[in-house]
């Protein structure tokens, strides 16, 4: 029999699908390696008369798995993490084993700042690191001599 659906309603849904196709598609956990080769973090970024203050959320990680490294005009932040889970049974066949990796990386571009004066601290999965900027040497008036005419 025929479907009772107006010829142009069936054009919808099936642009619809093929839409919604493609969505999936791209959507789908296929481009994960790709997407989640380099991750990023959360930061907060004050700035203070003398310094920058840098905040970062790095849960789980050791100070040994956090590199940060100043190569002017970048700060450059990387965590890298490397984590395997092994259950075994009572025969010492594997069960399950789950393997996770990730690098995660922030750089900022920062210029004028003290970079032997840098200082990290890492507590309860935030790092903190105070940038202290360069002091640009300040001005000096200069009076002029003589009289007014």
């Amino acid at each position: 029999m025929f479907d009772l659906v107006p010829f142009g309603k069936r054009r919808d849904e099936a642009f619809g699908q093929l839409a919604k196709s493609f969505g999936d598609l791209f959507s789908d956990d296929f481009f994960a390696p790709i997407k989640s080769s380099t991750l990023s973090f959360r930061t907060d970024i004050r700035e203070k008369d003398g310094s920058y203050l840098i905040e970062a959320e790095l849960p789980g990680f050791n100070k040994d798995e956090i590199d940060i490294d100043y190569t002017a005009p970048y700060l450059t932040i990387k965590a890298v993490r490397g984590e395997e889970n092994t259950e075994e049974n009572q025969e010492g066949k594997t069960v399950r084993r789950e393997r996770r990796y990730g690098e995660f990386i922030r750089r900022f571009y920062v210029e004028d700042i003290e970079e032997e004066g840098i200082r990290a601290s890492l507590k309860n999965g935030v790092l903190k690191l105070e940038v202290p900027k360069r002091q640009k040497p300040g001005g000096k008036r200069i009076e002029i001599e003589g009289e007014d005419q």
